[in-house]
């Protein structure tokens, strides 16, 4: 298990828990980052990410991506 914010460009990995507050959670299941679900990194600058999920585009920053546990 590592913070989505290691995952290399290209990648794709399969959440597997989401950190940080209840709103927070609450949040990025709103955005389609649920456990279970997999993500595409497509770009990834200085930490802040371009994510591929649910037939989606998604950008998140390095603070919230970390908080996004994968495998």
């Amino acid at each position: 298990m590592m913070p989505l914010t290691l995952a290399n460009a290209g990648e794709t990995v399969e959440i597997v828990k989401i950190t940080g507050k209840d709103e927070v959670r609450q949040h990025l299941a709103e955005l389609g980052f649920v456990t279970g679900e997999q993500v595409t990194v497509q770009t990834q600058i200085a930490g802040n990410m371009i994510l591929a999920v649910k037939d989606s585009r998604v950008a998140l920053d390095k603070a919230m991506a970390g908080r996004i546990m994968v495998e």
